[in-house]
């Protein structure tokens, strides 16, 4: 009975992992997220790129990158150059990727791939049209929390999954992304988009898609929504509830999740959230009817979602490229997060529950 306590969630890397890595894009997400995580493991970045060049010069000295690149194009006729990380946003990311898979070049992609559905799908059809690798950034889902929930699933804890909640209550640093205060879409296809591709890599995909949008009082010249609620239902009798406030200013501040099945639940805290972005080890607590029912349990995780959760995706990347397989969050798969997240607005919208395949 022992491998019941074992949790398997720290993200596993492939045996080969000195793949050249190329940055492109190095603003604050590169810098708190994805290098200290690539450091951490040893990865191979040779070299990195921003249009201002300032910037990569900067990320190259802090974490010891041998090469800044002069233009996009430097990087594509490297041949060190085996996978690009593209952070930037999405209305740029496209003409990157589409350059990069032309030069035969795996990807690494932000999340969202981008704002518009039908140009992610042609991204991805691009990318596997030329046999390139795609995985899009969806980090959350090596989040210590998140991961460790899979494994209780797994094993069966809390037998067939009937509710599950994410609530997240919080005062978000809006100015660590000026351009998002810009964003006609802000809250779920920036934000909540982490947890509704957590709840698919743990539940799979709805049937149908509510949600409802709002304004806070206290977001002043923000153009979008900072306040949503979201309901997933699912055709097992699954309902799966994201609600989430980024204006919370009070002493009482939460990122809460619970997911309850036949047999018991699982319960935990979003540490992260916390002190955005310095926040806290996630909390982890469960109990079941089916083992040790007279027994509560608790585990203390180590990592954060930020930076530990960022070597998930290229770890995941790197294991595709060397088995000719497909990555943990595939372009492909993507998609169906993005469904999801194009469902939300089109709800808010049109004020009625919406299924996934309505958006193609």
């Amino acid at each position: 009975m022992t491998d019941l306590f074992e949790l398997d969630y720290q993200p596993l890397l492939p045996a080969k992992r000195d793949y050249g890595i190329a940055i492109v894009g190095c603003g604050g997400i590169v810098n708190y997220a994805h290098l200290p995580a690539y450091r951490k493991h040893n990865l191979n970045v040779v070299g990195c790129y921003d249009i201002r060049r300032e910037n990569a010069e900067k990320a190259a000295q802090t974490y010891y990158i041998p090469r800044v690149y002069a233009s996009l194009e430097e990087i594509l006729s490297d041949p060190e150059v085996v996978i690009v990380d593209i952070a930037v946003q999405p209305w740029h990311q496209a003409a990157i990727a589409r350059q990069a898979i032309a030069a035969g070049k795996h990807l690494l992609c932000q999340k969202p791939l981008s704002d518009t559905f039908s140009e992610a799908v042609s991204i991805v059809q691009q990318a596997r049209a030329a046999g390139v690798k795609l995985a899009v950034n969806q980090q959350m889902r090596w989040d210590p929390g998140i991961r460790a929930t899979a494994a209780l699933i797994r094993k069966g804890w809390i037998g067939e999954p009937t509710d599950a909640t994410i609530q997240v209550s919080v005062a978000t640093p809006w100015e660590m992304w000026p351009w998002l205060a810009k964003v006609p879409r802000l809250e779920v296809m920036y934000h909540s988009i982490h947890y509704i591709d957590s709840i698919r890599y743990l539940f799979g995909d709805p049937a149908w898609v509510t949600s409802r949008h709002a304004r806070s009082p206290l977001q002043g010249d923000v153009v979008g929504e900072t306040k949503t609620i979201t309901v997933l239902d699912y055709s097992s009798g699954l309902q799966v509830l994201i609600a989430v406030n980024h204006y919370n200013q009070t002493d009482d501040q939460f990122a809460i999740f619970r997911f309850i099945g036949t047999e018991g639940v699982i319960n935990g805290t979003i540490g992260l959230m916390y002190n955005y972005p310095h926040g806290r080890p996630d909390t982890l607590c469960w109990s079941s009817k089916r083992h040790y029912p007279d027994k509560r349990f608790e585990s203390k995780l180590e990592g954060l979602w930020i930076p530990d959760a960022f070597i998930g995706p290229m770890a995941s990347l790197m294991q595709a490229i060397q088995e000719d397989g497909t990555p943990e969050t595939d372009g492909a798969d993507n998609l169906n997060t993005l469904r999801i997240v194009n469902a939300a607005y089109l709800s808010a919208s049109e004020n009625r529950s919406v299924q996934p395949a309505e958006i193609t």
